[in-house]
């Protein structure tokens, strides 16, 4: 499951200021993949993936930490309606979110996705957006 982090690094007692991620998984024994971070002297975001039957352990104890925690559970939004099929967004996604089916259609596995935005920026119809 994929879960998105925020934190402020505006205070000593910040959880921007501690090392969380390895925190929780010392803690709980939880391997975390960490797919995406941007962190700056104020703030950070993390985009981390971790097993489905150890989410609700992590994320409560990241809580418990002061991180804020979304549930990503679908990432990428494809509106049927106007996707045409063209392919725009496979040539750019970096983690292979997208893809043909044997009937030339886009196929979108959005467990995949590390939210970096490419194939909403690349989509002639505006098709795609981030959800969240």
């Amino acid at each position: 499951m994929k879960l998105l982090l925020a934190f402020s690094r505006r205070g000593r007692a910040d959880p921007g200021r501690e090392p969380v991620i390895a925190r929780v998984v010392k803690e709980t024994g939880v391997l975390v993949n960490v797919e995406k971070a941007n962190i700056d002297s104020m703030a950070g975001e993390m985009l981390i993936d971790v097993p489905d039957a150890n989410a609700a352990l992590v994320r409560r104890r990241l809580e418990e930490m002061g991180v804020a925690v979304r549930v990503m559970e679908n990432a990428i939004a494809r509106d049927e309606a106007e996707c045409v099929d063209c392919g725009a967004c496979i040539s750019v996604c970096p983690q292979e979110v997208f893809s043909f089916d044997e009937e030339w259609r886009i196929r979108v596995r959005s467990e995949r996705c590390v939210l970096c935005g490419k194939c909403i920026r690349a989509c002639p119809h505006g098709a795609l957006s981030q959800q969240g």
